[in-house]
């Protein structure tokens, strides 16, 4: 399963979609687009937002921390 998750230092449901992450177990690959103009870019590109956290789940977009969206996807990883 891979999943990727675009985040900005500051942003407290980033923090809350990584913390969801680490206390299930589950691993990630962390994108700081704040830092990382290319890893922006292509957020964009995936989501059509500028907003954070966007997390990629096996090519599945969500846009935010939807806790019930998110839980569908793992489940169909």
């Amino acid at each position: 399963m891979a999943i990727k998750i675009y985040t900005t230092p500051t942003c407290s449901h980033c923090n809350a979609a990584k913390k969801y992450f680490r206390e299930n177990r589950i691993s990630f690959t962390e994108y700081n687009v704040a830092r990382d103009m290319r890893r922006a870019d292509e957020m964009v590109k995936k989501s059509g937002q500028m907003g954070v956290p966007v997390i990629d789940v096996n090519g599945k977009v969500i846009v935010g921390f939807n806790r019930p969206e998110l839980e569908r996807a793992l489940k169909r990883a």
